[in-house]
């Protein structure tokens, strides 16, 4: 997932978007997956547990979940990946360009 996540990151330097990650690991493991994945995007650490106050608010209750949300902050698409996570940032892009 992490290669995926840096090549969506690449490509869309020059563009208004942002990923940002939250990670209920323990605090070891947090910082060396950080370190190991060269994860150079935000990334929030959630207490540790999968019941921190994050996963609760979002009502996440599998790992990873992804929600991609549009320029208000709406959801507009959960868990997708891969393919389906290009598809799902481009749309939301030209949707913003359109406006």
């Amino acid at each position: 997932m992490y290669p995926h996540e840096r090549s969506l990151v690449a490509r869309m330097k020059d563009k208004p978007f942002t990923i940002l990650g939250v990670n209920s690991d323990p605090a070891v493991r947090y910082k060396k997956a950080i370190k190991e994945n060269n994860i150079t995007w935000p990334s929030f650490w959630d207490g540790g547990k999968t019941g921190g106050p994050i996963a609760t608010e979002w009502a996440v209750r599998g790992w990873p979940t992804i929600y991609i949300l549009d320029a208000k902050g709406v959801i507009r698409y959960k868990n997708a990946r891969g393919k389906a996570m290009d598809e799902a940032v481009d749309a939301l892009l030209k949707e913003m360009e359109a406006e």
